[in-house]
């Protein structure tokens, strides 16, 4: 019923403080699936593995998302009394894999730079802004709507810090570079009188995630980068990756990006596979190198260029 799936959500978002965008989504899918089998909240097995057919043209991910939302949504059911059995093993069960963060390269970031800082060289207002912007997703590693939202408040004087309100409204710091710092100083310099929002839109509330997505892309095309390959998730993908090549630590890449589950960061060590190999052959024992060490070295190491634009 649909007070039941109600009730589900309110919980989610006092208990858990689940995100507006984050809501929404759990409701379209519960939703969705009570239009194929009826009432969700007396639903049994034989109802609920008619979504497999439903679901057939769907994307592993998605259908995992899917069979994510009914299992809480039964689980909540349980714990509140309202039902004693859990019908959710008859709906399928995808193995879906993680998919593998779109990377940009050092020369794709340098490239990036170089032109956002040539246009930002006229001190205009849209080329301070978007070597702003694109300072904060790189070299902060903020998520879209983080950035976007970010109030003036959260831009302190005197100290290289961002206050941050992430998913889930769960607050955390996030450092500025000098680099960073000095382009939103500049951008801060010209930005449009009121509002309360760093990045504010022309109708009183903030720039939208949409018109973000479409300035990066424009940027590419004028650096002679593919668009497809641009987006503020690609960048905070870039930004996690060069920090651990870097050397950064997988639980201060998690503080930084506001992971809330390490597993969430440990997809980004997969790009670091070169830097493990040199790693053992530098420091190991037994490596060639090493004190005392004989054994032949690991193949298949090179070079990480330094995390620096």
């Amino acid at each position: 019923m649909v007070d039941a799936i109600a009730d589900f959500l309110a919980m989610l978002a006092a208990e858990r403080g689940a995100a507006a965008n984050t809501l929404a989504a759990y409701r379209r899918d519960l939703v969705a699936a009570q239009a194929v089998v009826g009432d969700l909240a007396s639903a049994d097995g034989a109802k609920l593995e008619t979504l497999g057919q439903a679901w057939r043209d769907l994307a592993p991910s998605s259908v995992a998302r899917k069979v994510s939302a009914l299992r809480q949504f039964y689980g909540f059911l349980i714990d509140e009394g309202r039902r004693t059995d859990d019908p959710t093993s008859a709906m399928p069960r995808p193995r879906s894999r993680r998919p593998l963060p779109r990377l940009l390269d050092h020369h794709d970031i340098k490239q990036l730079f170089s032109h956002a800082e040539q246009e930002a060289t006229t001190h205009d207002a849209p080329g301070l802004r978007m070597l702003a912007l694109l300072e904060l997703l790189y070299g902060s590693g903020l998520r879209a709507t983080e950035l976007v939202s970010l109030p003036l408040s959260a831009v302190p004087r005197d100290a290289p810090l961002l206050t941050i309100a992430g998913k889930g409204g769960q607050q955390r710091m996030v450092p500025v570079g000098k680099r960073a710092g000095m382009a939103l100083s500049a951008w801060l310099a010209v930005r449009p009188s009121g509002g309360k929002h760093v990045f504010p839109s022309p109708g009183g509330g903030h720039l939208t995630r949409v018109r973000l997505f479409q300035l990066l892309r424009d940027l590419a095309l004028r650096a002679d980068i593919d668009p497809a390959r641009i987006s503020p998730h690609v960048l905070r993908h870039a930004f996690a990756t060069h920090l651990l090549e870097g050397g950064a630590d997988l639980r201060v890449l998690q503080t930084l990006l506001g992971h809330a589950d390490i597993a969430t960061t440990q997809i980004y060590t997969h790009v670091d596979a070169a830097r493990l190999v040199a790693l053992v052959n530098l420091r190991h024992p037994l490596a060639e190198g090493a004190a005392g060490g004989h054994a032949p070295r690991l193949t298949g190491a090179r070079h990480i260029p330094s995390a620096k634009p």
